[in-house]
């Protein structure tokens, strides 16, 4: 079984939007930054995990997103789910079919991998990842990342308008 990106960026997202939620919309571009992925992608899945009902979306200026339930109600299978990913180890997609159209040896035991990913996945909640030590460190990490970003550009861009070089 393999995540693929989409299911780890999606995941990936919503912990930094449940870390960074005051009550305020999270635009899309502070968590591309913060999670150094693309704007464009992060744009669809967004769009997927609105369809979800995970996310709810903020027009206008200081819009942004939302989680639309708390985040202790929010498991991470629903996370991936959202964005179309499947949990599933086995080669034939459950199906059965895996040699010559009937099962292959080992297909009662992927399954039941697939199912223990599954209960896993269905038995964390983002609150449960967002409340553990590492995580927070990680995130303050990168918001002191993203804050000293700002402040060059801001100095480069007070520097240029006073006519100053590098």
């Amino acid at each position: 079984m393999r995540l693929t990106t989409k299911g780890r960026y999606a995941v990936t997202a919503m912990l930094d939007l449940a870390i960074h939620d005051r009550g305020q919309p999270t635009a899309l571009a502070d968590i591309a930054e913060r999670q150094s992925l693309s704007l464009s992608y992060l744009e669809q899945l967004f769009a997927q995990l609105r369809r979800g009902q995970l996310v709810s979306s903020v027009r206008g200026p200081g819009g942004g997103y939302q989680l639309a339930r708390e985040p202790a109600r929010i498991n991470i299978a629903e996370i991936v789910h959202a964005v179309d990913e499947v949990v599933d180890v086995t080669r034939c997609g459950g199906r059965g079919n895996c040699q010559g159209g009937g099962k292959c040896l080992a297909h009662d035991l992927w399954m039941g991998l697939s199912a223990q990913i599954q209960g896993f996945l269905e038995s964390i909640s983002l609150a449960d990842v967002v409340e553990q030590p590492d995580v927070l460190d990680v995130s303050a990490r990168q918001d002191d990342q993203l804050q000293q970003t700002r402040d060059e550009r801001s100095e480069a861009v007070a520097a240029g308008m006073r006519g100053v070089g590098p």
